[in-house]
Order: structure tokens, then C-alpha cells, then sequence
């Protein structure tokens, strides 16, 4: 009789092993597509513009998002660009000019599983400003 109470808490055992790598191997996946996609550029690029605004968001997840009015002439309405950024340093320094022309350096990262990180895939990476001389 405990022999077969012996036999059959193999494949229980068996099969909570099983459950257990299969979990483990799929938050190993995420996190590793999580930190590809974040380190990753798919693209790079600069936009120049107003930046309307800038804020930190979020409910859990605190973000830094901002808006850039891009106008292609004067009287039209402007596009708006929604970018992010994850450095502490250049949001201050964002924040700091909001109402202000800059030209802004972004690398977009395609495929980010969560809107914890940011909620939009371009990433401002450094910005300059632009005189009334130069527009």
C-alpha cells in the first residue's frame, strides 16, 4: 500500500516541476523582450517644434510625457507629436521650457509590453533651442 501512495505523488510532483519551469520560462521571456525592446532602437530622429506641454503621469506607473505642436505653416492647425522620456535630468530641463521652440532628438523603441515605462514609443533623448532667427 505505500507503494502506490509513492507512485502516485511522482507525477503530481512531476507536473507541479513542470507548471513551475513553464512560468518561470515565460517571465524569463518577458523580461528579456522587455529589456531588448527597451535597449533597442528602431529608429532615430530629431522634430523641431512648440513644446505645449509636459507632465508626470500616471496612476502606478509615474511617466514624463510631453507634446510637441509641430506647425508646417502659419494659420493651419498644428500636428501634435507625443513623446516621453525616462531621464529624470533632461524632464526637468524639459519642463523648464515649455512654451519655447526646441528641436528635439527621440529614438523610437517598437514593442515595449507595458505602458509602465512610457506611454508612447519615442523616447526624447536630448533637446536644443531654437532661436526666431533660425525658423
Amino acid at each position: 500500500m505505500a507503494e502506490s501512495t509513492f507512485n502516485s505523488d511522482r507525477p503530481r510532483r512531476w507536473l507541479r516541476r513542470l507548471i513551475l519551469g513553464v512560468v518561470l520560462l515565460a517571465v524569463l521571456l518577458g523580461a528579456l523582450w522587455t529589456w531588448f525592446s527597451l535597449s533597442w532602437s528602431y529608429s532615430e530622429g530629431e522634430r523641431a517644434g512648440i513644446l505645449q506641454k509636459f507632465s508626470r503621469k500616471g496612476w502606478i506607473c509615474k511617466t514624463y510625457e510631453g507634446e510637441l505642436a509641430l506647425y508646417v505653416v502659419g494659420g493651419v492647425a498644428p500636428q501634435i507629436w507625443h513623446f516621453s522620456t525616462r531621464d529624470e535630468e533632461l524632464a526637468k530641463r524639459l519642463a523648464a521650457n515649455v512654451g519655447r521652440s526646441i528641436r528635439l532628438h527621440y529614438s523610437e523603441h517598437r514593442g515595449i509590453p507595458t505602458t509602465c515605462f512610457a506611454e508612447t514609443p519615442y523616447f526624447a533623448e536630448s533637446f536644443t533651442l531654437v532661436s526666431d532667427q533660425e525658423r
